[in-house]
């Protein structure tokens, strides 16, 4: 997967086998929730271990 500590849509889209259009998408409702929960996030990527926990990914 990725050791990285943020995932940009590259990432994302790899992962997910979508397209980067739908990878923003879901960047930007990820990053969305994180700044509810208080977080500050990054434009265009998104928490690694945020990603995994919503996509159920063990890694």
């Amino acid at each position: 997967m990725t050791d990285k500590l943020f995932m940009d849509v590259n990432n994302v889209a790899e992962v997910l086998e979508v397209s980067n259009a739908k990878a923003y998408e879901i960047i930007r409702t990820l990053n969305k929730e994180l700044k509810e929960q208080g977080y500050i996030v990054v434009q265009g990527k998104v928490n690694t271990k945020y990603f995994m926990k919503k996509f159920m990914y063990q890694g």
